[in-house]
């Protein structure tokens, strides 16, 4: 630890060093106030770590049932190899830490209680050296030595966090913007918490941690500023493309490279002298990586076998119900049941005048009473939805605005005592409507990542021309290998193609 580590506190609250044995006190004379293992400072919790280790155990065996896991061991075990690495520098290296790479294309990753780290696949993909690697998931460690879930359980916030955005909650535990619309199959308030993030200063926290963890590793701590640079990066150029507003959960308004608290919480940690940074050589992290699935895979089991849809000419995605047979023109898709009494219409307009989605259902589609009605507001979109009869038949009506364009999707409800049951159907699929994000636009049934080594006269355009992504080939080649929105790699440098 840095003599610079031992006077710092992201919160600005404590000294870290000058108030422990303070804290010590406090903590024999509140029952409630417990000493934090990771920071030192006092911290107003409700729970023993025995029962934050049941906690974690009984919310991992959710994970595992509920979402599917990378079967490549060899990459399984490099992740592990490398978080343990990493946990057993931290503040609390008696933890069991377990390491899981889910396999999902978004762009994820969050902690459990008691020691349990998850990855997604997605977001290996745009990791480009494994000290980018160790700063996630040193991120992640640092949530859960510093007891970031507990506390937020022990203030009444778990809850709140996970029901306020209705379950579908946005994936940004490490800094990503994109929603995780998955984690709504797990069932876990503790890892809806995790993905929706613990707020700024938990956040900020975690990365200071985490850089620290890394110095003590033989990593350069300055690839905490690097994996959150690639992943706002991310979702800087999915808000280009869906014409959407930015949150990045609040964490940076600006970029991070300047971000003045982040930059000053990572050099506060320190750096190791040019001979100590022994964990410099990617050979490894390239053997590991070469060959991933990027985009959709081929192997989806269980919770995950979705009839998901994608229209890329227009950039949207939805789940239809299992089962349902779609059919599409250029603008249009229909999905319908096999009894065929139910079925979903989505089409498209532009948008010529601004007006909230209900006075748009009212005074453009000529629907002035609508039943059931309610907004939608899912992942950073504006929408409103509600039932009417017509010609005797009832029907979902909804419209969701992406970009410069309205969507409009009418629902047949299927007839009889299974009506509810029908409606409740079509309108969980107008849930899952969104834009279609940046590492998913890869066309064919399944591509994957490859290692080249960057000729004379290497350009990303070129490279764009020959690959099998579907959509903006070249800003996706780009943020996959670190150099969006400008950039060239020198001749003899790696890089990741998608074949």
């Amino acid at each position: 630890m840095s003599s610079n580590r031992l006077s710092f506190s992201p919160s600005g609250r404590f000294p870290r060093a000058a108030s422990l044995l303070a804290l010590v006190a406090l903590a024999a004379v509140l029952p409630s106030c417990a000493v934090n293992p990771a920071t030192g400072q006092a911290n107003i919790v409700t729970m023993t770590e025995k029962r934050e280790l049941e906690i974690g155990a009984e919310e991992h065996a959710k994970v595992l049932s509920s979402m599917p896991l990378v079967e490549d061991a060899k990459l399984t075990a490099y992740v592990n190899e490398v978080g343990q690495r990493l946990a057993a520098v931290s503040d609390r290296p008696d933890l069991t830490f377990t390491f899981t790479v889910i396999d999902s294309p978004e762009i994820n990753a969050f902690a459990l209680p008691g020691g349990y780290v998850y990855v997604n696949r997605g977001l290996l993909a745009y990791l480009n050296s494994e000290a980018e690697l160790a700063a996630v998931i040193g991120h992640e460690i640092g949530h859960i030595t510093a007891r970031h879930a507990v506390q937020q359980q022990s203030r009444g916030a778990l809850a709140r966090v996970a029901s306020g955005v209705g379950g579908v909650v946005a994936a940004v535990a490490t800094g990503s913007g994109y929603i995780g619309s998955q984690i709504m199959d797990v069932g876990s308030l503790w890892a809806q918490a995790g993905l929706s993030g613990f707020g700024r200063e938990h956040e900020l926290e975690a990365d200071t941690l985490g850089a620290e963890y890394l110095l003590r590793a033989g990593y350069d701590p300055q690839a905490v500023i690097k994996v959150v640079t690639v992943l706002k990066n991310q979702e800087d150029f999915n808000t280009k493309v869906a014409n959407q507003q930015p949150s990045y959960h609040g964490l940076f308004a600006t970029h991070p490279r300047n971000d003045t608290r982040l930059q000053q919480a990572i050099s506060s940690v320190g750096a190791l002298p040019a001979n100590q940074a022994t964990l410099v050589d990617n050979a490894k992290f390239r053997e590991n990586i070469d060959g991933l699935v990027v985009g959709e895979s081929q192997r989806i089991t269980g919770s995950q076998a979705r009839n998901r849809y994608y229209q890329t000419l227009l950039g949207y995605t939805m789940v239809f119900p299992d089962d349902w047979t779609v059919s599409e023109t250029p603008t249009t898709v229909v999905a319908t049941n096999p009894a065929g009494d139910s079925s979903m219409r989505v089409e498209v307009q532009r948008m010529q005048e601004s007006l909230e989605p209900r006075l748009f259902i009212r005074d453009k589609l000529g629907i002035p009473n609508l039943q059931k009605s309610e907004a939608l507001q899912q992942f950073r979109l504006q929408g409103y939805t509600g039932t009417v009869t017509k010609d005797g038949k009832s029907q979902r009506v909804a419209v969701i605005y992406l970009g410069p364009r309205v969507f409009i999707f009418t629902g047949d409800i299927a007839p009889g005592a299974g009506a509810d049951e029908s409606d409740q159907l079509l309108l969980a699929s107008i849930r899952t409507f969104r834009a279609i994000q940046a590492n998913e636009r890869f066309s064919g049934n399944e591509s994957r990542l490859h290692y080249v080594q960057v000729g004379e006269g290497f350009t990303f355009a070129a490279l764009a021309r020959m690959s099998p992504i579907a959509n903006y080939p070249e800003e996706t080649l780009r943020l996959i290998n670190g150099y969006y929105p400008t950039g060239t790699p020198n001749p003899g440098d790696w890089i990741k193609i998608v074949e």
